[in-house]
């Protein structure tokens, strides 16, 4: 899986993962990172999502990363904003008042060029990503963002019975990926309703990750 799978997808409007309200697990569940007004939230493979409206609405600043610029193109286009647009290494910025989109590699984000943000909202990364390129993405992740705290949405099915994306991530390969550098903690799992793009049962897990303390020792 390519850049050109994705951006066929952009281009024949081959895009079912586009939500048309922010999502519900975002909504109900993005307090449990405690943040306050102002916080700067990472949102990685963004494309245009809704999600991103919904935080700045709720006063928050908001960084996405996305491999189409398309994509980005019309998300500037539907928040009615025109974009600053200009070239840092190997990515294209789009900015405007508390929105920056880097457009390209995720991997070609480092944590210079991505700077300080307060937490992590992985909704469709994670799941987006074939297992072999999950293990690359989530050591980036953990590195370019200082272990910045995470909502994480992931689901869990048999995934002989469909190909993805979105791919199933298990419980087991969760820890594998964070377990070193988070605590992670199951917020809620709901059956997805209909089934998982109607062809098979599913579990949505909205997790929470956050770093592990650190321990001084007895003194």
């Amino acid at each position: 899986m390519d850049s050109s799978f994705w951006l066929q997808r952009w281009e024949s409007n081959s895009i079912g993962f586009h939500k048309s309200e922010a999502n519900s697990a975002l909504v109900k569940y993005f307090g449990e990172l405690s943040l306050l007004k102002d916080s700067r939230v990472f949102v990685p493979l963004c494309g245009k999502t809704l999600d991103i409206a919904w935080l700045l609405s709720e006063g928050y600043r908001v960084t996405g990363a996305e491999l189409v610029e398309m994509a980005i193109e019309q998300l500037f286009d539907e928040l009615g904003v025109e974009p600053k647009i200009s070239r840092i290494g190997e990515v294209r910025l789009y900015s405007a008042q508390n929105i920056n989109i880097f457009v390209g590699n995720i991997l070609d984000v480092s944590n210079k060029i991505l700077g300080s943000v307060d937490a992590i909202y992985d909704r469709a990364a994670l799941v987006a990503l074939p297992k072999a390129m999950r293990y690359r993405y989530t050591a980036h992740l953990t590195e370019i963002t200082g272990k910045a705290p995470q909502l994480l949405v992931t689901y869990e099915y048999d995934q002989n019975l469909m190909e993805g994306p979105p791919f199933s991530v298990s419980k087991e390969e969760l820890n594998q990926h964070y377990s070193d550098s988070y605590n992670l903690s199951l917020v809620v799992s709901t059956d997805v309703v209909g089934g998982l793009k109607g062809k098979c049962a599913a579990k949505e897990n909205v997790w929470l990750l956050k770093k592990h303390a650190i321990n001084l020792g007895a003194w």
